[in-house]
């Protein structure tokens, strides 16, 4: 079965490239039901199917304001075949388009797949993402998945956002409130504790309307260890996912929920970043590799579409499940700006989807729509709020410095997050580091020259460095051989990051050359690696600084939890501002720096 046929796509794929907004969601959702009917009485007829339609979303991340810079675009093909960039994003806009699509939809369905916080700017993440999900509860999401990033903080703090109840050290945010926690559920079907057996969540839940039944399964990655602080998943254990979807939705067709969709904290990576690239050409699912095509096709045929996220990418494509039928498999982009539109044809006899009417478009969360003004009130309540904190002044740059808006493998941020951190950990007492490292994935934000409040042009505030680097890791600096570090090199495109390289952002004086035309650990040219234009000693010792996630071999560096002689230093943002205060001033702001460390042959 074709779940969209071809010149539904072909047309689809027209009408997003030339409209490519929220008003889109509207009319595609507004597409009459299926055509068949069954007697009902006497000169009345009962429709045998209902549209049901979901809307979705993905990797929010504590992002309620529009983000900053390049990481706030998204990019859209256009009639002529052109890619433009288009300002995107922010919940005052995701509440208006998801509200407008809404309407003329008696069954519609919000749900979401990972990441709604963690990693957040310092708006939320000062006050560990409730105001997120005070602001997800008034946007009326139903359902999530959890991500990775929702176990930033551990599992207690995970039960608490869906449970409610003030923090345990910061206590409660605003006087006379107490914090209430999530009006949906948040589902972790293969996230269990290691003593009990039992999910952290609950693995799943049915969605009911007038007899309309849809049940909803939701798993982060299996990898979500790798990717998370060891305290952060400490006493869990992460399932596989086709595993666990196909057990739970096995559960729920014993119970007669016939309709199911998984939501999947894992993703995939479209041939095009363009959110209305057709990713069904030229066949289906023939656009996106990655994880989730293998998961896709591995899922039970009893689950009618999935929702997807984790790489941060848009698609809308159909994979074929385990019994050769098309299936539609969606992600929307990160930080609100793109959703998913899905119509999902529902009969009313056998309770299934109807898998060849299923249509499914992404849209971009524009900026040119009015506001939703009761999410301008919440932002506005949580700016005080944090305002003391967020608007003290922490240096001055001379231009963008891109990070999470920059396609590059060396980011220019990515250089100056490694220089702050080999300049607060060289000295003999601070550690006596000669490199350092930093994950790219870290990397959370750009730096913008654009005030973002009343600053001033040029401005770095304590608020835009957080966004930058949220997670306040702790520096670790420890003692790696030459041939460590080479190891460490080749980790970046080998092992478990084969598929999704992650290059490591190297502070200055340390240089080598990436061969992409090769494959595997062989594209890290060996005899190339220098420090201060010398070359490595397999057998000497360095001393290296890098935040404790990476000390620890997360992100696919397990060398690096090798090192010895470890010492534990200030924060990575501690580091990030000091070298910002001692590198820049109003006369001589900080220039974006080179990206010359890593020579990339492709």
């Amino acid at each position: 079965m074709s779940a969209t046929p071809q010149k539904n796509r072909a047309a689809r794929r027209v009408l997003a490239a030339v409209a490519g907004l929220a008003t889109l969601g509207a009319l595609a959702a507004a597409a009459p039901a299926a055509a068949g009917a069954q007697s009902h009485g006497k000169g009345h007829t009962k429709p045998r199917t209902v549209d049901v339609q979901l809307l979705s979303f993905n990797d929010l991340h504590g992002n309620l304001e529009p983000p900053a810079g390049s990481a706030g675009n998204v990019n859209e093909i256009q009639a002529d075949g052109t890619v433009k960039a288009v300002p995107a994003g922010g919940v005052e806009y995701l509440a208006t388009s998801l509200r407008d699509a809404r309407k003329g939809n008696p069954y519609s369905i919000t749900a979401a797949a990972g990441d709604m916080v963690g990693a957040s700017p310092i708006m939320s993440g000062l006050f560990h993402d409730e105001p997120t999900i005070e602001a997800l509860n008034k946007i009326d999401l139903d359902v999530t998945s959890v991500g990775n990033h929702e176990f930033d903080e551990g599992s207690a703090e995970l039960t608490r956002l869906q449970n409610g109840g003030c923090h345990p050290t910061g206590g409660c945010y605003e006087k006379g409130k107490k914090f209430e926690g999530a009006d949906f559920p948040y589902l972790a079907a293969n996230a269990t504790y290691e003593k009990t057996g039992k999910p952290v969540l609950k693995p799943y839940t049915v969605w009911k309307k007038n007899g309309v039944k849809v049940g909803f399964i939701g798993v982060t990655l299996e990898g979500t260890p790798n990717v998370v602080t060891a305290e952060g998943v400490k006493g869990l254990k992460f399932h596989d996912e086709i595993e666990t979807v196909n057990k739970y939705a096995k559960e729920l067709d014993r119970q007669g929920v016939k309709s199911i969709v998984a939501l999947i904290h894992e993703g995939g990576a479209p041939a095009s970043t363009s959110y209305n690239y057709d990713c069904d050409s030229p066949g289906p699912g023939d656009g996106i590799s990655g994880p989730i095509a293998d998961i896709a096709k591995g899922i039970t045929p009893k689950v009618d579409a999935l929702v997807t996220g984790h790489t941060h990418q848009a698609y809308a494509c159909t994979i074929p499940d385990p019994a050769g039928n098309d299936r539609m498999v969606t992600s929307a982009s990160s930080f609100g700006k793109v959703y998913t539109d899905t119509t999902l044809t529902y009969d009313l006899r056998t309770k299934d989807i109807v898998r060849t009417s299923v249509e499914s478009a992404n849209h971009v969360v524009s900026r040119d729509q009015a506001k939703a003004t009761d999410m301008t009130d919440l932002i506005k309540r949580w700016n005080a709020t944090a305002a003391p904190i967020a608007n003290a002044p922490q240096g001055f740059i001379s231009a963008d410095i891109n990070g999470r808006g920059s396609t590059e493998l060396e980011k220019p941020i990515g250089n100056v997050i490694a220089d702050a951190q080999l300049a607060g950990t060289a000295a003999a007492d601070k550690g006596g580091a000669q490199i350092a490292f930093m994950n790219p994935g870290g990397i959370r934000s750009d730096l913008v020259y654009a005030a973002s409040g009343s600053e001033g042009d040029g401005v770095v505030t304590y608020g835009e460095a957080f966004t930058v680097q949220p997670f306040t890791n702790m520096l670790n600096v420890v003692d790696l051989t030459g041939a460590q570090i080479v190891t460490a090199l080749q980790q970046q495109v080998s092992g478990s990051n084969a598929a999704s390289i992650k290059i490591l952002q190297v502070s200055k004086g340390f240089t080598y050359t990436l061969d992409l035309t090769k494959t595997g650990a062989e594209r890290i040219v060996t005899d190339s690696v220098k420090l201060d234009g010398v070359a490595l000693d397999p057998a000497k010792t360095y001393r290296v600084a890098m935040n404790e996630f990476l000390g620890g071999g997360g992100d696919g560096f397990p060398v690096l939890a090798q090192g010895a002689n470890k010492l534990v230093g200030a924060s990575d943002l501690d580091l990030f501002n000091a070298y910002l205060a001692a590198n820049s001033s109003a006369t001589a702001p900080l220039a974006p720096p080179a990206t010359d460390r890593i020579t990339i042959i492709k």
